[in-house]
């Protein structure tokens, strides 16, 4: 399944791309209310089976309300509003070689505001306070169900599926403190999408490419197979420092090419597009604005 969610933002509903993408099936709607719309409820309630009955009708069986063209449409974030986004720093080899720091002998976690979530095609707005604007390509983990004290074999059975996320970060803030949460927690420094792309559909998340544009010119060009710790053993680890929940949200780290390392800098500016994709997921687009 490829879920999505549509709609205002704070209004999005959960739904699934169907007809190759063309239209979006809101499973509230087409399961008569019995799937709730909200993407952490659905997920909280184990709705798989009922998602996947619905998605298989015969399209004459659909009730037309429950069918939107994509494109006619705002999309969100698959999870608009994650309870919490744990991201891994300097987790490709080459990435902390670019900016001089040394491998980590475990995962670097730090946190960003669930908050900074936005949609695949939304804008990034550069705040005022920020004078190095920085993208960062990642492969994002979704959580279907609560864990604790997980072993690397284990974990795989709590991930609901894969998504893009683009780490945006303030450098000039993140450089100038020790905690790196406020320069990746402004408003908008999270794009994700442009959908959920289930697990069943991706055995293994370590061989797909992953990629950041700018204006057209490809600056991040790698395959997730070079991340240093994999998937499993990240949601392990951090199951050991506290429960995952379903809706729970893993960034798995950048590949070397972010801007301020680059030689010399590319940074973002306002009126840049941002492309960032992962083989099999598909590719945000986002504009980078003012206020």
């Amino acid at each position: 399944m490829r879920l999505v969610t549509y709609g205002e933002r704070g209004e999005e509903r959960l739904g699934a791309l169907v007809d190759g993408g063309r239209y979006i099936l809101d499973l509230n709607i087409a399961s008569h209310g019995s799937i709730p719309p909200d993407p952490i409820a659905f997920l909280d309630g184990d709705y798989w089976d009922l998602a996947r009955k619905v998605i298989s009708e015969p399209a004459a069986d659909i009730e037309p309300a429950a069918l939107i063209e994509a494109n006619a449409v705002r999309r969100g974030a698959p999870i608009p509003e994650p309870r919490t986004i744990i991201a891994l720093g300097l987790n490709y080899r080459d990435h902390a070689e670019e900016g001089g720091q040394p491998v980590p002998s475990n995962p670097l976690l730090f946190a960003k505001a669930p908050a900074a979530t936005i949609g695949p095609f939304d804008d990034i707005v550069y705040p005022p306070q920020v004078t190095q604007l920085d993208y960062e390509a990642e492969l994002a983990v979704v959580i279907g169900r609560r864990a604790k004290n997980l072993t690397p074999e284990q974990a795989w059975n709590v991930v609901a599926g894969y998504t893009v996320i683009n780490d945006v970060s303030a450098r000039n803030i993140q450089f100038s403190e020790s905690q790196w949460f406020r320069g990746k927690s402004f408003d908008t420094f999270a794009p994700m999408g442009p959908c959920l792309v289930t697990s069943e559909e991706i055995a293994d998340p370590h061989n797909l490419r992953i990629w950041c544009d700018v204006n057209g010119i490809r600056l991040q060009d790698s395959n997730t197979g070079n991340m240093i710790f994999k998937v499993n053993e990240i949601i392990a680890f951090i199951s050991q420092v506290f429960t995952l929940r379903p809706g729970d949200v893993i960034a798995t780290g950048t590949p070397a090419g972010v801007g301020v390392f680059r030689k010399p800098p590319r940074l973002l500016q306002i009126g840049d597009i941002v492309e960032t994709g992962i083989e099999r997921i598909g590719v945000m687009r986002n504009r980078v604005v003012s206020r």
